[in-house]
Order: C-alpha cells, then structure tokens, then sequence
C-alpha cells in the first residue's frame, strides 16, 4: 500500500502561504465590507452589507479569493526560493484590478441608498476622465468590475503557470 507523504503538508512552511492567502483575502472581503458601511450613513450597516451582497456578491467573493489565491502563489514561490519575474506584475495588476474591480462594483449599489458617498465620486468623473468616459464608466459599471475580476484571475493564472513552470524545471536538474 502507498502511503500519502503527509510530511508535505505539515510543516509549518507550507501551511503558512496558505493561511496568508485565506487570511489577505478574508481583509480584502472586510476592507470591501468596511468601506460599504462607511459610505452609507443612510442604512444600518446590515441592511447595507445585505444589500453589497445580493448586488455584488461574486464580486465580493471572487476580490476575496482573487487576492487570497495571488497571496498565496507569491508566498509559495518565495518559500520555494523562486524567482518569478511575473511576479510583481502581477501583485501590481492585481491590486490596480482590485481597486477597480471595487470601485466599479459600488456604483451599482447607489441606486439602492448603499455608498451614497459615490455619487460625490461620480460627481468628479466628467472632469477627469470627461463625460464619454465617465458615460461608460456609470452605464457598464457592472460588466467592468466583471472584468476587473477577470484580470485578477489571469493575473493569478500566469503566476500559477510561472510557478509550475519553474518547479518543472527544478525537477529535471
């Protein structure tokens, strides 16, 4: 009979990437839930996380894991002693997703009362970005915060393919 080597998963080494993922994307859910309660005075913090979460809420999860899963490839590969080029690109475009991602997200919980404070953020998109792009911005806020998921996740993808890629090479020496 074969036995399992246990001893991988049991020593502190590895068990410590992934409890730092779980634990920066359970921050990056609070942050996220913080930041709804504080910008909306008008509902109890409830009723406005309930609201963040019926609207949102693959949004939320998927920042979550998105960031957790990133969190734990760069720790892995650094206990590992790899040295990934992508991997600072993608901590940098995972973080720039995540800002967009959640800045995108909250514009469809206005309408709900959530994140009232937005509509003083949106107030100044016409002036930045002018008002074709601000028009975009507010009328495909959803789809865009999709797609700032996505990014997270193809970021994610070419550091694990980078990872893997890595370990093979180590394994044939």
């Amino acid at each position: 009979m074969h036995s399992i080597p246990i001893r991988k998963f049991t020593k502190g080494k590895n068990l410590k990437p992934i409890f730092k993922g779980i634990l920066f994307g359970a921050i990056t859910i609070g942050v996220y839930l913080i930041i709804v309660t504080i910008t909306t005075p008008a509902l109890p913090p409830p009723d406005a996380i309930r609201a963040a979460f019926q609207l949102n809420s693959p949004i939320i999860i998927g920042m979550g894991i998105g960031v957790g899963f990133q969190v734990f490839l760069s720790r892995y590969s650094k206990s590992l002693g790899c040295k990934l080029t992508v991997k600072r690109k993608a901590l940098g475009g995972n973080s720039s997703s995540t800002i967009a991602t959640s800045f995108f997200s909250f514009f469809s919980l206005i309408p709900l009362g959530c994140c009232g404070w937005w509509l003083y953020v949106i107030s100044f998109l016409p002036s930045i970005f002018g008002t074709g792009v601000s028009t975009i911005f507010i009328n495909y806020s959803q789809p865009l915060a999709y797609l700032g998921l996505a990014i997270i996740f193809v970021f994610n993808g070419l550091t694990a393919f980078k990872l893997i890629k890595e370990k093979n090479q180590r394994a044939e020496i």
